[in-house]
């Protein structure tokens, strides 16, 4: 979509389903340079150019179908080129990662730039085309716990000699150049900008290209990045020589612009990006849901405006809760410290009984690196207006609280998290805000596992749903996508070596410990926890003779994305824990 005037218009085709498919989850599906629009097709996953009304694909019709996906890319300053991510599948083999160039004029001219790692990401051009930036990483590391910066100089159309390496221990994300900056031999190039956890905290770092020394530019106990899952994400831009960057923090997310904090945008900040004197971010607030607003920085003191709006709310304001941010002790012996978004119930219309305390919902996030956003959901208030309270759990692997917590599930997956869900659980039934008979968790993918897992090895949750939650460890390890097939090394240990650990873990292997109700959902075409992880604990609480609910829902991956099957899903879940609980939903 593009705005232009206060005119909202559509860009690509009606017919078009702008999504890749790289590393399974995509991201950066698209980009734009000189009003010419680049983009990737869902149904074939090839690349895209679209200037004015004319789109011509760039990319050969792969043997395999969706064999050749793109994604990440950018545009050399000649417009001749596009350098950007490619996976190629087939031939049953691991899916191989590189950077390519790829010919603009329709040719289908394709050249390998860089094949020398199981991974990579962020293509980033000097402004001078002079120099390519990237990341890359192997197997077993994550994208979010060791990677490697690169720079290389530009020959033409393929790259030169090695400029600089960086690695170690070490999570590098979001590449960049600082247009109106110069580097330490006073080149015209740019600054390299990089964020970083070099020391705990996702800050922003400029790069002595030379040297590989890193200055901080925007740093503190805070996190500018969040875990790239996908494909794009990037919270820096700067603008006429001024850096603006968010603060990732559990109270909510704070812009800093020119190192001053301002707290007037959003309670959650997805994206920035430069454009002209503003910067535009897509954001959320305690009111409204994602939106898309220009923030003109131009003198330090940001001041924001609408470009696209959140859909229209049309409820009573009554039903908005402001989640407060607990930490409570957590751990066998109460050792450890984990956090929490709580919401209470609200609803402008109904009260609770005087004599009776709400149902609690504990939401364990997927990831499980991911974390808790401070950000009006209208899925969480579907539980909240309806006299449930909800928390919303950032157990210890989570991010937003500096690397050395984002660590703390390594080798613990199955086993902190859930002792996390629980200790949440319990502060508030101890606190007197809920209660403690009719306990509920919620969880999807790798917060389905904690739910399995909360479920086969505490007697805490009255009932739980899983949506596509992980039954059987051993199974993820060796039946899923290239992207997370390492994944498991950290989180439990590696595999086949630390296969008794796998079977300890797995809730499949513990089913005659299950006895509490449960409902499951799963998409039929989930190719990064298949059916059968679901169908196998659906069979086994038949067996045992325990309530069981199975909702599949065709054509549905890793996540739902149909608005017919999101509302199914929430409806189906509230119907069967009313039938648990002993209550009947409006």
């Amino acid at each position: 979509m593009r705005s232009r005037a206060g005119t909202v218009e559509e860009i690509t085709p009606a017919e078009a389903n702008v999504r890749t498919l790289v590393h399974e989850y995509g991201g950066a599906s698209w980009w734009v340079a000189d009003g010419v629009l680049f983009w990737v097709d869902f149904a074939d996953q090839r690349l895209r150019r679209t200037a004015g009304a004319q789109t011509t694909v760039l990319t050969p019709e792969p043997p395999t179908p969706r064999g050749l996906r793109y994604a990440d890319g950018v545009v050399t300053a000649d417009g001749a080129t596009v350098v950007c991510v490619r996976e190629r599948h087939g031939d049953g083999a691991e899916p191989v990662n590189e950077l390519v160039a790829i010919a603009t004029d329709g040719s289908e001219a394709a050249t390998v730039l860089w094949q020398g790692s199981d991974f990579v990401s962020s293509p980033r051009l000097s402004p001078d085309g002079a120099m390519l930036a990237f990341i890359s990483w192997d197997h077993p590391a994550m994208p979010w716990t060791r990677t490697r910066l690169h720079v290389y100089a530009v020959d033409g159309a393929s790259l030169g000699a090695e400029l600089l390496v960086l690695g170690g221990e070490r999570a590098f994300c979001e590449p960049g150049w600082d247009t109106a900056g110069s580097d330490t031999a006073g080149s015209d190039t740019g600054r390299l900008l990089v964020v970083v956890d070099d020391d705990e905290w996702w800050n922003l770092y400029a790069v002595d290209i030379g040297s590989g020394a890193l200055e901080p530019v925007v740093s503190g106990r805070f996190e500018i990045a969040m875990p790239p899952w996908v494909f794009g994400m990037k919270r820096w831009a700067v603008v006429d020589g001024t850096i603006v960057a968010v603060a990732g923090l559990p109270t909510g997310d704070e812009l800093i612009v020119d190192g001053r904090t301002s707290t007037t945008i959003d309670s959650s900040i997805n994206s920035l990006s430069a454009a002209g004197s503003s910067v535009v971010a897509t954001g959320a607030g305690y009111d409204h849901e994602v939106e898309v607003v220009s923030i003109d920085v131009a003198d330090g003191v940001p001041r924001r405006h609408i470009v696209r709006p959140a859909k229209p709310l049309d409820y009573d304001r009554g039903y908005l809760v402001e989640p407060e941010w607990i930490s409570f002790p957590t751990g066998p012996s109460g050792e450890a410290v984990a956090h929490a978004l709580y919401y209470p119930p609200a609803n402008p219309r109904h009260v609770g009984p005087a004599d009776e305390k709400p149902p609690l919902l504990v939401l364990a996030h997927g990831g499980p690196t991911t974390q808790a956003r401070r950000r009006l959901q209208t899925s969480l208030l579907y539980w909240t207006s309806r006299g449930i309270a909800v928390v919303d759990v950032d157990y210890r692997g989570s991010s937003g609280y500096g690397r050395t917590y984002r660590q703390a599930l390594d080798g613990q997956w199955g086993v902190s998290d859930v002792e996390d869900c629980v200790a949440a659980a319990s502060f508030l039934a101890d606190r007197g805000d809920v209660d403690p008979d009719r306990l509920m968790i919620r969880g999807g993918s790798a917060g389905g596992f904690t739910v399995l897992s909360a479920l086969a090895f505490h007697d805490v949750f009255a009932v739980g749903a899983s949506r596509y939650g992980v039954a059987d460890l051993e199974a993820l390890a060796t039946d899923t996508h290239k992207f997370e097939s390492r994944y498991l090394d950290s989180l439990v240990g590696p595999y086949p070596d630390a296969k008794a650990i796998y079977h300890q873990r797995s809730p499949i292997h513990h089913v005659d410990r299950l006895r509490a109700p449960m409902i499951v959902l799963q998409g039929d075409d989930d190719a990064i926890v298949p059916p059968n992880q679901s169908e196998m604990i659906v069979d086994a609480l038949e067996a045992n003779g325990v309530e069981v609910e199975y909702r599949l829902f065709e054509g549905e991956q890793h996540g739902f994305r149909k608005a017919e099957n999101i509302v199914t899903a929430l409806e189906a879940e509230l119907a069967f824990f009313g039938r648990i609980l002993g209550f009947t939903p409006a």
